[in-house]
C-alpha cells in the first residue's frame, strides 16, 4: 500500500475527530461569547452576543421559578425554619442579645438607656399610676388591708418617747402656742357675750358664800377689765402669761401627757371607728387629691439621676447575670409553642416579604456574562470537557464509517 492510499484511510477518521473535537469546543463557546453584541454597518452580526447573555433576563426567570418551584418550596422553607429556630439555637440567640444589651448599657456614655427608662418612670408615675389610683379607689375595700394593718402594727403601738415629747411639748409652747397667742385667745374668747354668759351663769349656779360675791360683785367686770388689759398692755400680758405657764409647769405637764398618750389608751369601739375614718380619709384623699400628689412629686424627682443608678445597679447585678440564662430559656420555649402553632403562616407571610424569586432574577441578571461563564464551568467544567471529547470521539467514528463505505464501494465494483 502506497503512502497516498495510507492518507486516505487515515485522513477522514483524524480530520472527523478534529472537527468534532473543535465544533463542539466552538458550540461550547457561543453560549457565552461573545459578550456582547458586534455590529457592521449598524447592522448586527448573527449569534451575537452569545446564547446565555442574549437570553440572561429569560435564565433568570427560569432558574428563579426552578428554585422556588422545585427547591425552595414553602413546606422546604418550613422545614428549613424548623431546623434554624430549634429551641437550643434559639435560646443561645436571646441569651448573646440580652448580654449584649447588658454590656451596651455599661458602655452607654450618652445614657440614651437611661433616659428611656427615666421616661417610663415618669410617665408611669406621673401619667399611669393617679389615673389608676383614682380608679381603684372608686372600691369600698381600696387598700383595705394595708392600712388596717399600718394602723394595727405602726399608728396603734406608736408611743413618743421622753425626748420626742419634750421636744413636742416645747414646739407646742414655743410655736404654737406662746404667750402672744395665747393672749389673742383670751381676747378673742371674752367677747361681751362670753363675759354676760358667764357672769349670769356664775350668779345661778352659786351658793352660799360664793353666791353673796356673786351678786354682789359678779365676774363681769372682772373678765371685762381682763379683756382690756390684755388689749392695752401687750408685753405686760405676755410676761405675765409666760410666768403663768412657767409657775404652772406646763411644759412637763404637756411633757407627761404626750408620752402616756396612746391610741391602746381609747375604748375598742373608739379605735376601730378611727381605724374607719382614717381608711376613709385616705381613700377619699387619693380619690380627690392623690394624683396631684404625685404629679407634683413626679415634677420633683430628676428621673435621669434615678433611672442611671438604676441601670447601673441592674448591669452590675449577679441576680440579673445569673437570671439571662433562665429568661433566654423562657422566651425560647414561649416562641417554640407560638411556631408550633403559626409556622405555616408566618412562612407564607414571609416569603413575599422576601421576594426570593425576585432576588434570584436581580442576581442573575445583574452578574456579568464573564462571570457568569465562570460560575457554569465551576459547575460543569468536567461535563462541558467531556462533551468536546465526545465530539472528537463521534467525529473519528464518522471517518471510519466514511473510510468503511468507500472500501465497500470499491469491493462492489471490483466484481
Amino acid at each position: 500500500m502506497d503512502s497516498s492510499s495510507l492518507w486516505f484511510y487515515v485522513l477522514p477518521p483524524v480530520l472527523g475527530a478534529v472537527i468534532g473535537y473543535f465544533t463542539n469546543d466552538i458550540a461550547i463557546k457561543m453560549l457565552f461569547r461573545p459578550y456582547r453584541a458586534i455590529y457592521i454597518s449598524g447592522r448586527r452580526i448573527p449569534f451575537t452576543p452569545g446564547l446565555i447573555p442574549r437570553n440572561q433576563e429569560r435564565l433568570a426567570k427560569n432558574i428563579s421559578n426552578t428554585i422556588m418551584g422545585s427547591l425552595l418550596t414553602p413546606g422546604e422553607l418550613q422545614k428549613l425554619a424548623r431546623r434554624l429556630l430549634e429551641t437550643e439555637r434559639v435560646q443561645s440567640a436571646i441569651l448573646w442579645l440580652l448580654r449584649m444589651a447588658v454590656e451596651q448599657i455599661k458602655a452607654d456614655k450618652n445614657q440614651k438607656s437611661a433616659k428611656i427608662v427615666a421616661g417610663i418612670l415618669r410617665d408611669l408615675l406621673g401619667e399611669s399610676l393617679p389615673r389608676l389610683l383614682k380608679v381603684l379607689a372608686r372600691g369600698e375595700d381600696f387598700l383595705e388591708a394595708q392600712i388596717n394593718q399600718i394602723f394595727d402594727q405602726v399608728l396603734l403601738e406608736l408611743q413618743l418617747t421622753d425626748e420626742q415629747a419634750t421636744r413636742l411639748a416645747d414646739w407646742l409652747l414655743q410655736v404654737v402656742l406662746p404667750p402672744d397667742v395665747l393672749r389673742q385667745i383670751i381676747i378673742d374668747f371674752l367677747t361681751d357675750r362670753t363675759i354676760q354668759t358667764i357672769d349670769e351663769s356664775f350668779r345661778e349656779k352659786t351658793s352660799g358664800t360664793y353666791w353673796v360675791v356673786a351678786n354682789l360683785f359678779g365676774l363681769r367686770n372682772t373678765l371685762t377689765r381682763l379683756r382690756t388689759f390684755c388689749l392695752d398692755e401687750k408685753d405686760a400680758t405676755n410676761g405675765r402669761l409666760k410666768e403663768l405657764v412657767e409657775v404652772l409647769q406646763m411644759r412637763d405637764r404637756l411633757k407627761r401627757v404626750l408620752v402616756n398618750l396612746s391610741l391602746q389608751n381609747l375604748p375598742v369601739g373608739t379605735v376601730r371607728q378611727l381605724r374607719k375614718t382614717t381608711r376613709e380619709s385616705v381613700r377619699h384623699y387619693i380619690q380627690t387629691s392623690g394624683g396631684d400628689l404625685l404629679q407634683g412629686l413626679t415634677d420633683s424627682v430628676n428621673w435621669d439621676n434615678i433611672a442611671t443608678l438604676l441601670l447601673n445597679r441592674l448591669s452590675s447585678s449577679p441576680v440579673v447575670s445569673s437570671s439571662l440564662e433562665v429568661v433566654s430559656q423562657e422566651l425560647a420555649q414561649i416562641l417554640e409553642r407560638y411556631l408550633e402553632k403559626d409556622l405555616e403562616n408566618i412562612v407564607a407571610q414571609v416569603i413575599p416579604i422576601l421576594s426570593i424569586d425576585q432576588v434570584i432574577i436581580d442576581r442573575v441578571k445583574s452578574t456579568s456574562p464573564a462571570d457568569l461563564e465562570n460560575a457554569i464551568e465551576g459547575i460543569v467544567k468536567n461535563e462541558l470537557q467531556a462533551i468536546v471529547t465526545l465530539g472528537g470521539v463521534l467525529g473519528f467514528i464518522v471517518g471510519l464509517f466514511q473510510v468503511a463505505f468507500f472500501v465497500l464501494s470499491q469491493s462492489t465494483l471490483a466484481f
